[in-house]
C-alpha cells in the first residue's frame, strides 16, 4: 500500500521536474530569439558593424565568465534563427517546444520554409533525440514523406482521410548492414532483431503485432510477413517483404491477405486494413499500372539498405511539382 503511495509522489516529481524543463527551454529560446532580433535589427540600421558580434561576444565572456552558449558563432545562430522565422509567427509555438539544438539542426540544414515546419512539427510528434533527428534529416524523411503522399491511392485516401505523413514511399534500414545479396528471411530477421530502429524508420504510430502473423481461410494457414498497427489511421497495416524486385503478381498476394484481416481479425470499432508491400526495387510504371484498376487499399514502397542521396530526392520532389502544375 505504501509502495503505492510512494510511487504517486515520484510521478508528481517527475511531472513538476518535466514541466520546469520545459518552461526553462522555452525562456532559453525566448532569450535567443530576443537577443537575434536586437542584433539583427541593430546591423540592418547600420548601426552595428560585423565586427560588433565579436566585441560583444568578448565582452559577456569577460563580464560573466559563467555564461555559457554565447560564442560569437552562437550568437551569429540567434540572429540568423531570427531572420529565418520572423515572417512565420505559426511556427512560434513549434519552435519553444524543442530544444536549442534541435532547432539548430533543422533551420541550419533545411531548405526551405515547408521542410522546415515539417520536423518541427515531428520533431515535436515523435519526440525525436537530437540523434534520431540527425538521422532522419540525413536519410531525406521530408522528401520521401512528400513523394509517398503524392503516390497514395485514392482509395487510401477515402478510407484513411488521416493517412497523409504515415507512410513513406521508400523506407532507409541502413541499421541492418545486410550483406548483397540478401534474401526475404535475411531481411525479416534483421528487422525483428533491430525492432527499435524499424519502428522509428515507420514512426512511433506504429505497434508491432507479430511475424509470420497467422490467417486462417478455408482450411488452409497463411502467414503475413510482419503485421503492425497503426494508433492514428486505427487500423492493422501489414507488411510483405520482397528482397527483389517489385512484380504485378505481388499485388493479388496482399489483396488477399487484406481480406482476411477485415474478415477475421479487423475489430468492429477498427478501420479497414492497409497493405505495404516493401521491394527491393521497383518501376514506377509497372507500380502505376499494377494499381490502376485495383481498389485495394495497398501501398508499394522500396527499401534501400543506405542513406540515399538527398540530391536525387530533392530533384523528384521538383519534378513531380513541376508536372502537377502542367497538369492543373
Amino acid at each position: 500500500m505504501l509502495q503505492n503511495q510512494f510511487i504517486d509522489i515520484l510521478n508528481l516529481i517527475k511531472k513538476s521536474r518535466f514541466k520546469a524543463l520545459k518552461a526553462v527551454n522555452t525562456e532559453l529560446i525566448d532569450l535567443y530569439w530576443n537577443v537575434g532580433e536586437y542584433i539583427s535589427q541593430r546591423l540592418e540600421s547600420e548601426e552595428w558593424g560585423l565586427s560588433v558580434v565579436d566585441e560583444l561576444s568578448n565582452y559577456l565572456l569577460l563580464n560573466e565568465p559563467m555564461l555559457k552558449g554565447f560564442s560569437n558563432k552562437n550568437i551569429w545562430r540567434m540572429k540568423q534563427f531570427y531572420q529565418q522565422y520572423k515572417d512565420y509567427p505559426n511556427l512560434s509555438t513549434l519552435l519553444r517546444e524543442i530544444s536549442w539544438s534541435h532547432n539548430l539542426a533543422i533551420f541550419s540544414r533545411c531548405k526551405s520554409i515547408e521542410e522546415k515546419e515539417f520536423y518541427l512539427k515531428i520533431t515535436k510528434e515523435e519526440n525525436y533525440s537530437f540523434r534520431e533527428l540527425e538521422r532522419q534529416i540525413s536519410s531525406g524523411l521530408f522528401e520521401r514523406t512528400m513523394l509517398g503522399n503524392a503516390k497514395l491511392s485514392t482509395v487510401l485516401r477515402e478510407i484513411h482521410p488521416k493517412i497523409i505523413n504515415s507512410l513513406k514511399d521508400s523506407y532507409i534500414f541502413d541499421f541492418l548492414n545486410l550483406s548483397e545479396p540478401h534474401n526475404e528471411k535475411d531481411l525479416k530477421k534483421g528487422l525483428i532483431k533491430q525492432m527499435k530502429d524499424f519502428i522509428l524508420e515507420l514512426g512511433k504510430d506504429f505497434l508491432y503485432v507479430g511475424e509470420e502473423y497467422k490467417v486462417q481461410v478455408g482450411s488452409s494457414d497463411f502467414y503475413i510477413d510482419l503485421l503492425f498497427y497503426h494508433r492514428v489511421l486505427q487500423c492493422l497495416v501489414a507488411f510483405e517483404l520482397k528482397a527483389d524486385k517489385f512484380k504485378p503478381e505481388h499485388i493479388g498476394q496482399i489483396n488477399f491477405y487484406l481480406e482476411a484481416l477485415d474478415r477475421d481479425v479487423k475489430k468492429e470499432n477498427e478501420n479497414s486494413s492497409i497493405g505495404i508491400l516493401l521491394c527491393k526495387d521497383k518501376d514506377s510504371e509497372v507500380v502505376e499500372y499494377a494499381l490502376s484498376r485495383t481498389l485495394s487499399p495497398t501501398m508499394v514502397a522500396e527499401y534501400k539498405t543506405h542513406l540515399p542521396d538527398k540530391n536525387i530526392l530533392q530533384q523528384k520532389i521538383h519534378e513531380l511539382f513541376n508536372s502537377n502544375l502542367e497538369i492543373e
